[in-house]
């Protein structure tokens, strides 16, 4: 069990004790606990199973909490988290999901409905009944209506990073079975999605076949769905993920990886071409339509290339100008993590960060980055300790201090700026002018019409000193969709002022998306890939940031941190 899933339970067993109306401290206790838990760097598995350690050595664990661990890590639930579900409907965790309401919106519809169901819930808002009841009003009942749609949307999907460490975790086993080759995943995992509904793994080799055994008997399996000859499918973890593993001969791998990599508008276009050339695309191979004689199968380049076209990027196979762009020999060139020289969007003690800077300096370090930006909060998110503008001033000079003696690695000074609710920056502008980066982005008052929102963001990219605009719409993964604005008026605006768009790597935003970056690619925008690291690990995140840029067929020209510390450093002196 990771500690992602043992803070995950916390969270939920806190909400569920705060819709019980219990103890705010103890409440407070289990999502410290949880917070704690999910940025720790070492395995709270490991620990608890090591009778040399101390589980209650870990800031803001105490005995209490540290045998709340070992019933979690035992059973994948506790006790008081079992007790609650008993209380309350067994759907009272996906109430919890729908935006607007929060555990005390759900303790007073419980307590005045008894519903138990989203679909109940759902008819409370059609018949006008929620806003009878206090702190509630119309504007509640349409935003809980269309969370509700959106969650329905959402149901049965996984972040991207829950899917990749599935998949390396399932392909480390299979792999120690003797005779298998290759594997290799395929899907929307391979495409860089940045959510999965399922997982596709294929395995080739004389034993491929002995893998499928393997596979639906492996520990996590929650419960087989299938088991063929060539194929096996099963539900793993607590979380459900459908994965689904195939055998494959050596020289159909390629039409395979093609087939089953996707996306499905992708996977017509490409038949449709090789039908009105008088062939036929399958799984199995590429054939003469007029004898099935065999024309590529063995790899996914020969398949493409027998079909007239380059072999085209996995995040690009959307059926969204990719094939076009493989005729004509003109693939756009996309940026690789290696191409990445520095992070610039990251977190420290000094706000809500779970490492120094100097940590944060040596993990980038061993990433062999060349510089980083450290960017705390500022006061706005008075939760996190956001820093005002004397401590902003005195956290410039401080880097400055540090670059002259040297850490092995350039420091830019920054901070991510919360944008108030009127489009002023958080910090007065001469607190801002001392920093070489500043990152602005919304935290609060998300729930503003389009045309607010839009007069907010034109605001604050009035103000001089703003250098980029972090995770731009907003969204959370599977938890909260985009704030709506006119993008296109926006990003106009961002490109005649040179402010730079935020690509966010973390697995929970991924934001901006692949679509609207390659939107504000064709209007002239620039980027920066950055991982909002609140703890050194948090860095590898990297990745999805890349993957994200690729489907937006961003190149390395496109963003701004694959440029040399020094000629960065001259970038972000410009203004318009």
């Amino acid at each position: 069990m990771e500690n992602r899933e043992i803070a995950h339970c916390l969270w939920e067993t806190a909400d569920l004790m705060e819709i019980a109306g219990e103890d705010s401290f103890r409440i407070r206790s289990y999502r410290n606990a949880a917070t704690a838990i999910e940025g720790y760097p070492e395995r709270i598995l490991d620990i608890l199973n090591d009778p040399e350690r101390k589980v209650t050595d870990i800031p803001g664990i105490g005995k209490g909490l540290a045998a709340v661990l070992g019933q979690i890590a035992a059973t994948g639930s506790c006790e008081r988290r079992d007790v609650l579900l008993e209380k309350f409907p067994p759907t009272a965790l996906e109430f919890l999901k729908i935006q607007g309401l929060g555990p005390k919106g759900i303790a007073l519809i419980f307590e005045h409905y008894r519903i138990s169901t989203i679909d109940e819930l759902e008819r409370l808002c059609l018949e006008q009944k929620l806003r009878v009841l206090p702190r509630m009003g119309a504007k509640l009942e349409e935003k809980v209506l269309r969370s509700i749609a959106q969650y329905r949307q959402r149901s049965g999907r996984y972040l991207l990073s829950y899917a990749e460490s599935m998949a390396a975790e399932l392909m480390d086993t299979l792999a120690k079975v003797p005779g298998v080759e290759q594997i290799t995943p395929a899907g929307s995992l391979r495409r860089g999605r940045e959510t999965v509904g399922d997982l596709d793994l294929l395995v080739t080799g004389p034993a491929a076949t002995a893998a499928l055994e393997v596979f639906v008997k492996y520990p996590r399996v929650e419960e087989v769905l299938g088991r063929g000859e060539n194929k096996a499918s099963a539900k793993i973890g607590r979380e459900g993920l459908q994965v689904d593993v195939r055998a494959l001969p050596r020289e159909s791998f390629g039409a395979a990886m093609q087939y089953f990599t996707g996306s499905k508008d992708h996977n017509v276009a490409v038949r449709t071409r090789a039908v009105k050339r008088g062939l036929k695309l399958s799984e199995y191979g590429l054939f003469r339509a007029e004898d099935e004689a065999r024309i590529a199968g063995e790899t996914e380049a020969g398949v493409y290339e027998a079909l007239g076209l380059d072999w085209i990027p996995p995040e690009l196979r959307e059926n969204c100008g990719e094939i076009e762009a493989a005729e004509a020999r003109r693939l756009p060139e996309l940026i690789e993590v290696k191409q990445i020289r520095g992070d610039l969007h990251m977190h420290t003690t000094e706000t809500d960060g779970r490492a120094t800077l100097e940590e944060m300096a040596d993990a980038a370090r061993e990433l062999c980055y060349e510089y980083i930006a450290i960017t705390d909060h500022s006061k706005a998110l008075a939760m996190a300790n956001g820093l005002d503008e004397k401590r902003a001033v005195a956290f410039a000079k401080r880097v400055r201090e540090i670059n002259r003696n040297g850490l092995g690695i350039r420091i830019f000074s920054g901070l991510e700026c919360d944008i108030l609710k009127d489009g002023a920056l958080d910090l007065a502008s001469d607190a801002l002018a001392e920093l070489d980066i500043v990152i602005g982005s919304v935290h609060s008052h998300m729930n503003m019409e389009a045309a607010e929102m839009t007069d907010r963001l034109l605001r604050a990219l009035e103000c001089p000193q703003l250098r980029a605009l972090g995770h731009p719409t907003g969204r959370l993964l599977l938890q909260r969709d985009a704030f709506s604005f006119d993008f296109d008026r926006v990003i106009a605006e961002a490109v005649k002022r040179s402010v730079w768009l935020e690509i966010n790597a973390s697995p929970e935003r991924l934001d901006l998306n692949g679509a609207l970056a390659r939107s504000a690619k064709a209007k002239g925008a620039k980027f920066i890939v950055s991982t909002d690291s609140h703890h050194p690990r948090h860095l590898a995140f990297m990745r999805y940031g890349v993957v994200t840029a690729r489907r937006g067929w961003l190149g390395p020209r496109d963003v701004m941190n694959t440029l040399p510390a020094a000629e960065l450093a001259e970038a972000l002196k410009k203004k318009s």
